[in-house]
């Protein structure tokens, strides 16, 4: 019986640590989120970045967004070179001065709680959510990005 009390004292020690919870990775949480909500503008049929940037209007008018459609590709727009594109634009607003939400954070859902649910899964992913770009940004806020594949 003693055992038995400590097994499950054990079990509820390392829930409640979360020594037990699933690390969020890009192949388990992230790309099935990303193909559902994102693909339509930023998979394989979108330029790259430097061809999207060279014609922004003419790709904005057909819907395409630059390639995100990859491990590689995403990580472009998170670490370096475009150091927190990704979070500027799915940004709820909760990390602006004016409030205001990314350009892309209502893509993440049908509804404002899918919004946020879908938006944690991307803060847990990248870790240090910050919205500087490279030019700004502190090499521990780099460092405290995770983003797992």
């Amino acid at each position: 019986m003693r055992r038995i009390i400590m097994a499950s004292l054990m079990v509820t020690v390392f829930m409640v640590t979360g020594l037990y919870a699933e690390e969020i990775s890009y192949t388990a949480n992230i790309k099935s989120i990303f193909d559902q909500k994102c693909l339509n503008c930023h998979g394989a049929d979108a330029p790259e970045y430097k061809e999207f940037k060279k014609d922004k209007k003419k790709y904005i008018s057909l819907n395409r967004g630059p390639r995100m459609d990859s491990y590689t590709y995403l990580l472009y727009f998170v670490g370096w070179p475009d150091t927190g594109a990704l979070m500027r634009r799915l940004d709820d607003g909760n990390n602006t001065k004016n409030g205001k939400p990314g350009n892309m954070y209502t893509n993440l859902g049908d509804s404002e709680a899918e919004r946020q649910r879908n938006l944690e899964v991307f803060k847990q992913w990248i870790g240090n959510w910050s919205l500087k770009r490279w030019s700004v940004a502190k090499k521990e806020e780099i460092e405290g990005m995770k983003v797992t594949y």
